[in-house]
């Protein structure tokens, strides 16, 4: 499949690429005229002269440096700030006459002018791509000049929409698709590095392999997020297994379940703003209906947070782990593997954030999703990363589709941890073994 027809496909041609503006003037220390042009384009009655001062705008815009953005995003924070005054005038008018005017008038009061701004930025050409990179200028921003944190809600609140369910476009990646798409999977792979194109072409091209993206139609060569997916026999307890050069591909009769070994975020400027719900339930409709043989759905997932958890234990099996990680000591882990799994299901399981929801942040995404944490495995990830971020443990969370919903509400009413009968027993061992936090 070539460029064409994969956009094609993706859109069903209702939407042609978009063109290129004018190289931006790099460099430039202070903002001026910019603000200018955006009071402009605010007062802009026409499409055309609104569609083209937008473009001017993102182009002045890229080429500022760190403090002509500061200067930017301190004008737009400020100058295009909510009147306090006006919105208590109109809640009061709301509260004595609740009717359509009075509810608009309030409505129109509470929005900041700089939403407007951005609204109307994006009617240029490409203009979404140029504002997503231009609220991750802001979020990198943000720690020295707390004070444009309001900016940053009114991104997120615009991106929300314009980034909804319903706009996005899940679309294969296989070793068809064109190779700028191609080179973005490997750019934005988060969780395993892709070293080259053959290892690439490992994980899409063999029959037994998937990858799935979501795309906006405002960034066709863009992908959001995606995920990459091993059908397999059973639940693999190796990522290296998955991923081995010489593996041999499995026929699809000969495979009964779908592992989501790998989920990366493409774009950070949409920090906040989540698929991955979205996507992984697609992505096992997709499945379920392709290859109806297919009976289990997991996940082989890092632990990121484990070797600090492991760090902070007052535990002389938890002080091995750290040590045989930190030299890559793989038979002394394989020796201490259950105690791993032990100190691992209690990571997932009870160390909560303020407010009860697990302290681990891939856990509070899949079991958000619905998912049970179904299984532990050492010796997972063996990399230089897995030692360093789990001491090489892995765990499965099992999309029940019989129980995803309920696991759901479980989870987003009481943060319910639903766990297997394995997870179950190793939190017994440890408390038998008297190694449980007091």
């Amino acid at each position: 499949m070539g460029r064409l027809s994969f956009f094609t496909g993706m859109m069903s041609g209702l939407f042609e690429r978009v063109p290129r503006r004018g190289a931006a003037r790099r460099g430039r220390a202070s903002g001026d005229g910019i603000t200018e042009l955006a009071l402009a384009l605010l007062s802009a009655q026409g499409e055309v002269s609104g569609t083209r001062l937008a473009g001017e705008i993102l182009d002045e815009y890229r080429g500022l440096d760190r403090d002509g953005q500061v200067g930017f995003f301190g004008w737009m924070a400020g100058a295009l700030d909510v009147d306090p005054a006006a919105i208590i005038a109109a809640a009061e008018r709301y509260r004595d006459a609740p009717d359509r005017r009075s509810y608009m008038a309030l409505a129109e009061a509470a929005e900041p002018r700089r939403q407007e701004l951005l609204r109307r930025l994006n009617q240029a050409p490409g203009a979404t791509l140029d504002l997503v990179r231009m609220r991750l200028d802001l979020l990198r921003l943000l720690p020295d000049h707390p004070g444009l944190a309001a900016l940053d809600v009114d991104f997120r609140h615009l991106f929300r929409s314009w980034f909804n369910r319903g706009f996005l476009v899940l679309r294969p990646i296989d070793w068809h698709t064109p190779a700028n798409i191609l080179e973005k999977i490997v750019e934005y792979e988060a969780v395993h590095a892709i070293d080259d194109w053959s290892d690439l072409q490992r994980r899409v091209m063999p029959q037994d392999r998937r990858c799935f993206a979501f795309f906006h139609p405002s960034m066709l060569e863009e992908p959001l997020i995606f995920v990459e997916v091993a059908l397999c026999r059973g639940i693999p307890s190796s990522v290296q297994d998955l991923l081995a050069e010489n593996r041999v591909a499995m026929d699809d009769e000969d495979t009964d379940t779908a592992v989501f070994y790998s989920i990366s975020n493409c774009q950070e400027g949409l920090r906040g703003i989540s698929f991955g719900n979205s996507l992984i339930k697609q992505v096992v409709a997709e499945l379920h209906q392709e290859l109806p043989q297919l009976r289990t759905f997991v996940t082989l997932s890092p632990i990121p947070g484990l070797m600090g958890h492991l760090r902070a234990q007052d535990d002389e099996s938890a002080r091995e782990l750290v040590a045989a990680a930190e030299a890559g000591d793989r038979d002394a882990i394989a020796a201490l593997s259950d105690r791993l799994r032990i100190h691992a299901a209690r990571w997932l399981a009870e160390e909560k954030r303020p407010g009860g929801a697990p302290a681990d942040p891939v856990a509070r995404f899949h079991l958000g999703n619905g998912a049970e944490l179904h299984l532990i495995h050492a010796l997972a990830d063996v990399s230089a990363q897995g030692l360093a971020q789990s001491a090489s443990a892995m765990v499965s969370y099992l999309y029940d589709l019989d129980r995803v919903e309920a696991n759901h509400e479980a989870f987003a009413s009481q943060n319910t941890v639903v766990m297997s009968k394995d997870i179950r027993a190793l939190l017994s061992r440890g408390k038998q073994t008297g190694k449980t936090k007091e």
